[in-house]
């Protein structure tokens, strides 16, 4: 459903993402994990079209990015860990505004006011989004990437800012969309809630995926019983040692 061969970013002398693949199926909650600065914002960049890779390729849903970005773009969903939501509108009108974006016929779409019940904002779905917390507005951004229905959807560090009852309901939405063939990658620096969640990981570091797979199959392959955190903390440690 998502598939990204040979990935690679350069800004000036600076290779951001080096040779980057994966594959992704229909259905898989995949967690693309990594420290900071490993290239994990600049790779999803690139997969929704943001930024156009120095080389390699992409597809979502068997359509090419870099050649047919539009008709790619309809089949995406992309939250970034800051919402871009417009201030000046009420959630419902932020709604209709990105029904419009997508050409979703019937104004926002049949299941608008189910995501915003299922999102406590239908008190404050009427009252314009600069009155918003930071959980809320993450909230009524996602809600607006998942007007069209799109078969990929992207998240930036999702959970940021939400309280504990939305980050459950979070991962029960994310939940339900896999298990409807919806393909869904989050980055996240909760390693728990990835382990929790994840069908796979990719771990990047320093413009590299240094591993994937299930937790069990790293397990397997690294002849460890640690839980997610101590491998990621393992294989990252590597990957710095190598690099030195």
């Amino acid at each position: 459903m998502l598939w990204a061969r040979g990935l690679r970013k350069e800004f000036g002398d600076k290779v951001a993402v080096d040779d980057v693949s994966f594959t992704l199926n229909p259905g898989e909650l995949f967690g693309f994990l990594g420290p900071n600065g490993a290239g994990k914002t600049t790779t999803i960049r690139m997969l929704v079209g943001l930024l156009r890779p120095t080389r390699g390729e992409i597809q979502v849903a068997g359509v090419d990015l870099l050649r047919q970005p539009v008709e790619a773009k309809r089949k995406l969903g992309y939250l970034p860990d800051k919402p871009m939501v417009h201030d000046k509108l009420t959630g419902r009108e932020f709604l209709r505004f990105m029904a419009h974006l997508y050409d979703v016929r019937g104004g926002v779409g049949p299941n608008a006011e189910e995501w915003l019940q299922q999102f406590d904002l239908t008190d404050v779905a009427d009252n314009l989004i600069s009155t918003y917390s930071h959980g809320m507005k993450q909230k009524i951004g996602l809600i607006g990437q998942l007007i069209h229905e799109p078969q990929v959807l992207l998240l930036d560090e999702p959970t940021v800012g939400l309280d504990p009852k939305s980050a459950r309901t979070l991962r029960n939405v994310l939940n339900g969309l896999c298990d409807r063939g919806v393909t869904v990658l989050i980055s996240t620096h909760q390693l728990q809630t990835a382990e929790l969640m994840c069908h796979r990981v990719g771990i990047m570091d320093r413009g590299k995926i240094v591993a994937i797979g299930s937790v069990a199959e790293l397990q397997a392959r690294y002849h460890t019983e640690s839980n997610l955190e101590d491998l990621f903390l393992r294989l990252t440690e590597a990957a710095e040692d190598h690099h030195v």
